[in-house]
Order: structure tokens, then C-alpha cells, then sequence
């Protein structure tokens, strides 16, 4: 052989080692990136404030809706009866994980699977509502956060208390067909009645039904109100908030939305930090972990705003001790 041939033969040996120490990097680099599909029930009318944080969240976590995300979106827009169909659809498009909003999602989402994962992003009681075992161990399919609303409900009627110390009544403005407004109107009866007060439940699940659920409570003689912060009442907190205000009846609300939209004060949890929260139990479950395995979380960010403005307009004076404990004030 002669030394140009071994030379050229030489060459060509290398050549295919350095080529195939390449290959696996290069196979890696041309593979696609995996497209998880995310599903979101709830039963807001359309994307509010607070959903940005979950995508926010998501995406500091590595997940880009269009990129390597997919998220299919079901809105009910305040009819429970739709519940089961969208969450059906959802288990029909196989999702990776399911998203709820609000203890009635979480609960047809339940009924319409036993294999996909489902995170509670807000919800009640979801122990009570028959949603998890526990909150240690949840079990099933279910895990997420609670945002301890129906808790928070004995609160709500100290503050009215507050607001208004010759308050003798007050209504609960919610929707008799769910789980955790029952739960909570039983919390504000309990509290309402340790004080002196009495509580009536007014039914109003639609927003079309405001007017006539303020008219009601007027001829029943309520003093003050409490709206719990379900989709549909954050989704109608600008009629809601108008109609208080035309009835001249102080209310408190269940989410910082109701204030910023002129209501007199909100008490509750940061609805843009449960949602911000959720990301991370969606980020485990699609690294492996078992939904049955990750404990259901309670809230930890609750908010308390008050608006001055409405305050006045409705002829009330705001103790100084409850504007100190207030997280803002709305001048």
C-alpha cells in the first residue's frame, strides 16, 4: 500500500469518529419538542384577569403555549348544566391534565374522568364538597389548591358588622346549586347568629337575576350583603357593584375584582396567586408525580381592600382599626 493510500484511509477513519460522536447530539437537537396539552374548565364567560397567572407561571416553568403547549379552553359561562358536556369534550381531546375553576368544574371534571389529572386551581371546601378524601392524602385523580372561601364567609359578616353596627340582617347573594356556597351560607348563618344577627339565602345564578335577588332582599329588610366570588358573580361584579350601589346596600365581596370595579370592600384570596400556584402542581404531574400523591394545598394570600369612595357615597364611616388592617385602601 502505498503511503498516499494510508494516509487517505487514515483520514477517512477519523472522519467517521468524529462523525458519529456528532450523531447522538445532533439527533437530539433535530428532535421534536414534546406538545403537551393542557385542558381548562371553568365556569367564567370568558378569560379573566387572574387565568393570566397561570400562564405566566407556566411559562417561567418551561411551558409556551404554541411552542411545546396546547391548552384547550372550556368556558360554561355561568351554566352548570354545560359542565359535563365540556368536561366530557375535554377527555375527548386527550389532555394531559385538566385545569379547574371553581368547585362546580372541579366536580364534573371528576365525573368525566378517573384517569386524566385534575388541579383545583380555586375551589371551596374540597373536602366537604366531595371532591377529595383529604387534603393530605386526596387520592383519585384530584389535587390543587382550596381557596378556603366558604371559610373566610364568618369573616365577611364581621366586617359588615364593622361597616355597619345597627345591622341586624344580612343576605347571602349566591347560587343554590353549588356545593360551596351552601357550605358558606351555613358559615355566614352560624357567625351572623353568634352575633346577634339573621341570614337569608338569596338565590341569583345568572346575572339577569341581580335586580330582582336586591329587590327581594330590600322587601325582606336586609341591611347588608355578602357575594361570594364565583365566576359568574366576578364575571357580573360591574352589575352586581351597580346594583348595591342604586339599592344603597352595603356589601362585601369575595375578590379584590368587586372593589377595584367600585364594590365597598373585598376580603378573600388572590385569585392571581392560586392560578399562579396551580402551575406547579401541573408542572409535577406532567414530570411524573401522582395527583393521589401531591397534598391539596390551602391558600396562604388573602387580600382585604376597601373602597373610600363607595364608603362615603353610601353615608358609612370606615373604622380606623379596619383601614389599618387593610391591605389598600381605594380613594
Amino acid at each position: 500500500m502505498s503511503r498516499r493510500d494510508m494516509v487517505i484511509r487514515t483520514l477517512a477513519a477519523l472522519s467517521a469518529t468524529v462523525v458519529d460522536a456528532l450523531l447522538p447530539e445532533t439527533a437530539a437537537a433535530q428532535r421534536p419538542e414534546r406538545m403537551y396539552r393542557l385542558g381548562f374548565l371553568t365556569t367564567s364567560s370568558s378569560p379573566a384577569t387572574a387565568h393570566a397567572a397561570l400562564t405566566r407561571s407556566l411559562a417561567d416553568l418551561g411551558y409556551h403555549e404554541g411552542r411545546n403547549l396546547v391548552v384547550e379552553r372550556r368556558y360554561a359561562a355561568g351554566e352548570l348544566g354545560r359542565l359535563p358536556l365540556l368536561a366530557a369534550d375535554l377527555v375527548h381531546a386527550n389532555v394531559d391534565v385538566i385545569v379547574t375553576e371553581a368547585t362546580p368544574a372541579a366536580l364534573a371534571a371528576k365525573q368525566a374522568t378517573v384517569r386524566i389529572p385534575i388541579v383545583m386551581a380555586t375551589g371551596g371546601d374540597a373536602v366537604g364538597s366531595g371532591l377529595v378524601a383529604t387534603l393530605a392524602r386526596p387520592g383519585g385523580n384530584i389535587t390543587g389548591l382550596t381557596s378556603l372561601a366558604s371559610q373566610l364567609d364568618a369573616k365577611k359578616v364581621e366586617l359588615l358588622r364593622e361597616l355597619k353596627p345597627d345591622a341586624r340582617r344580612i343576605a347571602y347573594l349566591g347560587n343554590s346549586q353549588i356545593v360551596a356556597e351552601q357550605i358558606g351560607f351555613r358559615e355566614v348563618k352560624t357567625a351572623a347568629k353568634a352575633i346577634g344577627m339573621d341570614a337569608i339565602f338569596v338565590n341569583a345564578p345568572v346575572p339577569e337575576a341581580f335586580e330582582a335577588a336586591f329587590t327581594t332582599m330590600t322587601e325582606a329588610g336586609v341591611d347588608v350583603v355578602l357575594v361570594p366570588p364565583s365566576a359568574p358573580n366576578t364575571d357580573g361584579r360591574s352589575r352586581i357593584v351597580g346594583t348595591a350601589a342604586r339599592h344603597r346596600m352595603p356589601a362585601v365581596y369575595g375578590a379584590r375584582e368587586f372593589a377595584d370595579a367600585g364594590g365597598l370592600v373585598a376580603y378573600g384570596t388572590s385569585r392571581a396567586a392560586l392560578f399562579g400556584r396551580a402551575a406547579v402542581f401541573v408542572d409535577k404531574i406532567l414530570k411524573g408525580a401522582d395527583p393521589s400523591d401531591l397534598p391539596v394545598e390551602q391558600a396562604k394570600t388573602f387580600e382585604l381592600v376597601i373602597n373610600l369612595r363607595t364608603a362615603r357615597e353610601l353615608g358609612l364611616t370606615v373604622p380606623r382599626s379596619l383601614l389599618a388592617r387593610a391591605d389598600e385602601v381605594i380613594e
